[in-house]
């Protein structure tokens, strides 16, 4: 027999098990529950010309087009979860909880599978995914001006047991014009909302949270505007590096990067940085003399870094001075001091 849950108790019992997206693979690739298998019902095209038929001919006319859809395309759904899998237990959606994910249900029923479907579909996920960005976490950011390792730091945090979220790795881009390189494709607005709601579900809103000090767009993304305000109001630990330090990091991170992907992402800043400096780093990628061209661009990025703490309230900023950058004992000296104050 088919049980129908509620996205939250959907989320909650699927855990260890094979979610089952049934939408098309357009509907999949906008968005979709992190770890879910898109094992498509109706392709695009299909999808898209039975909803030309309901529209033109009624609900009759497209059910009968979908029907000749479906002996096919079930097979194949059965194939692959066997071939994919070897849970009894399957946990299967659509967009409303509808049709699709009704028949899919049925069959896999059949086989002998238990299934769970999820009610009202995808959408509810979606509304408990942005209703999630309302709710008031212990967030502390990791602040400090660029090449101050800050990611690295976040996820030593996390190894010592201290909750952390990556937002630059969900985002998959390090927030700076250069942030691209090295990364893979961006995920897609809605995507990263789900990827970020799955992260905070595995963590207490009571215990600090740690997030990196980043502007509200990253990259294509932008962070919910309700968590946002939220980092903008959270205690900050600035970490404070010699401007020199910074400088060979982002030497050592960005400088073996190709002259032309250097030279594409100064340009992107071309406006803010001004033509002039924007001219003399472009030669300096030219020349070879990398360090030379990362020193004007970090007066640039600590200028704007300055301007965007100052807006912060003073007694909220915590500074740590270290004279070297090892993530690893930056970060156990920020655990110890956050368990000394709790």
């Amino acid at each position: 027999m088919v049980e129908k849950l509620d996205a939250s108790s959907f989320l909650v019992k699927a855990t260890g098990y094979s979610v089952i997206d049934v939408r098309s693979p357009g509907e999949y690739q906008r968005g979709h529950i992190p770890g879910a298998i898109n094992l498509p019902l109706f392709s695009d095209q299909e999808r898209a010309a039975i909803g030309t038929l309901y529209k033109n001919d009624g609900r009759e006319k497209a059910m009968m087009l979908g029907l000749t859809y479906y002996g096919n395309n079930m097979q194949q759904i059965v194939s692959s979860i066997k071939n994919q899998t070897a849970d009894k237990h399957l946990f299967v959606h659509c967009w409303r909880g509808g049709m699709r994910s009704g028949v899919v249900s049925w069959m896999l029923d059949l086989f002998g599978y238990k299934v769970f479907t999820l009610n009202k579909g995808y959408q509810s996920f979606r509304r408990l995914v942005l209703d999630s960005f309302l709710q008031q976490r212990n967030i502390v950011i990791l602040g400090g001006k660029t090449g101050s390792a800050k990611t690295e730091v976040i996820e030593e945090l996390r190894k010592l047991n201290e909750q952390s979220i990556d937002l630059e790795a969900l985002a998959h881009h390090k927030g700076s014009a250069f942030g691209d390189l090295g990364e893979s494709h961006p995920p897609t607005q809605e995507q990263f909302e789900n990827d970020l709601f799955i992260e905070f579900m595995k963590m207490d809103p009571e215990i600090p949270i740690w997030l990196e000090d980043e502007s509200q767009r990253i990259g294509s993304v932008n962070i919910p505007k309700t968590l946002w305000e939220q980092m903008r109001a959270a205690r900050v630990i600035y970490l404070d590096i010699p401007v020199e330090k910074r400088l060979q990091y982002i030497v050592n991170h960005y400088g073996n990067f190709s002259r032309e992907r250097l030279k594409a992402a100064a340009l992107r800043i071309q406006k803010r940085l001004g033509g002039l400096e924007t001219t003399n780093v472009i030669n300096y990628i030219d020349k070879g003399e990398i360090e030379n061209a990362f020193s004007i661009l970090l007066r640039y990025y600590d200028k704007w870094y300055a301007k965007g703490i100052s807006n912060r309230p003073a007694e909220k900023i915590e500074s740590i001075f270290t004279s070297e950058i090892n993530p690893q004992t930056m970060a156990a000296a920020i655990s110890c001091k956050q368990i000394q104050s709790r």
